[in-house]
């Protein structure tokens, strides 16, 4: 049986990575949407075509996101932010699973699946559980 200590400690090492991995993966993808012309991801995505404003504040929303989603806690500047930030990468990522399906693309929402719940998993439990810190409490 572990301790709650243990559990704790895993749990915050846990966090810590899915922040991270989340932080890059909402980085990277709203860099990669700012930067590459609209008519090169028309080209992967047909949506981005169609709708190129709403492709640019994604990115926008996206590069936020990541920052949000690690920054506070980081700096222990406001870190509670944090929760709020996962909550809004939540939000986004439920938001393109309804477009996608309304679209007839439901094909493309799978990782937008697996990202709300890693997205949810950080809200919970920088929440309810572990408050952001860099070192585990002992």
């Amino acid at each position: 049986m572990t301790s709650p200590k243990k559990t704790s400690k895993t749990l915050h090492i846990t966090l810590w990575v899915t922040q991270v991995l989340l932080a890059l993966l909402f980085i990277g993808s709203g860099v990669f949407k700012l930067v590459t012309p609209i008519a090169t991801l028309a080209q992967m995505w047909p949506w981005a075509g169609a709708y190129p404003n709403l492709l640019r504040l994604t990115a926008l929303l996206d590069v936020c996101g990541g920052v949000g989603i690690v920054l506070p806690a980081l700096t222990q500047i406001r870190p509670r932010l944090t929760v709020l930030a996962a909550l809004g990468c939540a939000t986004l990522m439920l938001s393109a699973i309804v477009f996608h399906l309304a679209r007839g693309e439901g094909a493309n929402t799978p990782i937008n699946v697996v990202v709300l719940a890693l997205s949810l998993f950080v809200v919970w439990g920088r929440w309810a559980t572990v408050p952001p810190s860099l070192v585990a409490k002992k």
